[in-house]
């Protein structure tokens, strides 16, 4: 799809005609230090977690992972304000300009992200001077490319008259508002605009070699204030049971400041939890599906004890609690167009806790009452009332046998990606689950 002047191209899937099957997997484009380095400024509620897929194809098309970065920042404004945010990408921006050597950047926001980024642009000339393009990925409309940068626009469900005047303006009326972020037709439009070329793939294909390096943040959700305190703790661990593997831990280390760990040398294809531990608090287990590339935008998100909304969970020695998430909306109420998210094989999502219009990507599965008793007739009000956020009331028993996640994403011909996990007592753990956003 060509995206070359101040047009809008409205896309979909009936209008996109399928990709034919290659008959020999293609050669991966070499690493270009050339190509100029990329930041992501995500939304409100979110993290630079939701670039991790765009990162992984950029990279999968030849940009250096060194040159990807997200900056995280604070959507609720209580620890920072936007001139803050802005401050911060400047120094963002220094710091990938002087690791690359290149003299502008390419800046993508998202959602509450592209007020912040097109602030930035207009606030000082200099600012602008030193971004070569800008994506504005589903958010605000603009009378003209802010501070004169050329600009894509890219629109998904809603307002079809949405638009950034003078921009490439592109719709995608049948995607979801944060899957605008991780749609392989978005990324291949961003890929062209920033490049004047199409990618060589949109799929994320594992790396060569079998060893990659992992890093990224502890921070506290929703502000991203790093965990500045505790000990991280990383496993590879059974891909059928989630049971760490006999020996030490792969990976150990304190968290202090930011929060950051890593790189962290794990194997391509091996399923790993990564372990947060804090006095006083539960210990919080992560699990993701394999890791198939070099990994730079990991985010842990937790809470403080008695904080945030695993402070609305309940806890007993008898029930497990699980959070899951995707950075792809789950749709419950699309009848065949539905995704499925299955638990010990019975699918949870239905029109009442995740109908489209709620734009759902974060899970929170728990026995309200601790009557060990599954109810999924209405979402937990607590949880449905959190943007992008629902809750289901779900008896997870804790025993020896591991509790059984599958992800059936909507239109991948009923592709299964499973996570297994142990059924931990939620009187002393907390389980997040991050499924991929692709297939």
């Amino acid at each position: 799809m060509a995206v070359t002047g101040a047009a809008t191209v409205a896309c979909s899937d009936s209008s996109v005609p399928p990709a034919p099957v290659p008959t020999t997997t293609p050669v991966e484009p070499p690493a270009d230090p050339s190509r100029l380095p990329i930041l992501f400024v995500h939304g409100g509620a979110g993290s630079g977690a939701q670039f991790e897929t765009p990162a992984r194809r950029f990279a999968a098309n030849g940009y250096p992972v060194g040159h990807i970065d997200a900056i995280d920042w604070d959507s609720t404004f209580t620890v920072e304000t936007a001139e803050q945010v802005h401050a911060r990408i400047d120094a963002r921006i220094d710091a990938l300009l002087t690791a690359t050597g290149a003299a502008r950047v390419e800046l993508v926001g998202h959602s509450m992200g592209t007020m912040i980024s097109q602030d930035y642009l207009t606030s000082r000339p200099e600012r602008a001077a030193r971004v070569a393009h800008y994506v504005n990925l589903d958010g605000r409309t603009a009378q003209a490319p802010p501070g004169g940068v050329p600009t894509l626009a890219v629109w998904a469900e809603g307002d079809p008259a949405r638009q950034i005047v003078g921009a490439d303006n592109v719709q995608f009326a049948d995607l979801g508002h944060t899957e605008s972020v991780t749609s392989p037709r978005i990324f291949a439009a961003e890929f062209e605009f920033f490049t004047g070329r199409k990618p060589a793939t949109t799929e994320i294909r594992p790396t060569a070699g079998g060893m990659i390096q992992l890093s990224g943040r502890a921070v506290l959700f929703p502000t991203n204030v790093g965990l500045s305190e505790g000990r991280l703790e990383v496993y590879e661990v059974e891909a059928a049971t989630g049971k760490r593997r006999p020996g030490s831990p792969v990976a150990a280390t304190a968290l202090t400041g930011e929060g950051a760990f890593g790189p962290i040398a794990a194997r391509a294809g091996a399923s790993y939890e990564f372990a947060v531990l804090r006095p006083g608090a539960a210990t919080h287990h992560f699990y993701f599906q394999p890791f198939q590339r070099n990994d730079r935008l990991i985010r842990l998100l937790t809470s403080r004890p008695g904080e945030g909304l695993g402070a609305r969970m309940e806890t007993a020695p008898a029930h497990t609690n699980i959070t899951i998430s995707r950075y792809r909306e789950w749709w419950g109420d699309q009848g065949p167009a539905s995704d499925q998210l299955l638990v010990d094989g019975a699918n949870l999502l239905n029109p009442a806790n995740t109908p489209r219009q709620k734009r759902p990507i974060g899970l929170f599965l728990t026995d309200v009452g601790t009557d060990r008793r599954t109810d999924l007739t209405a979402p937990i009000p607590a949880f449905f009332s959190v943007i992008f956020m629902t809750g289901m009331d779900v008896f997870l028993p804790t025993d020896d046998t591991a509790i059984i996640l599958e992800s059936v994403q909507r239109g991948t011909g009923g592709h299964r990606d499973v996570i297994a996990v142990p059924a931990f007592p939620s009187s002393e753990h907390r389980v997040s689950v991050l499924f991929n956003d692709y297939s």
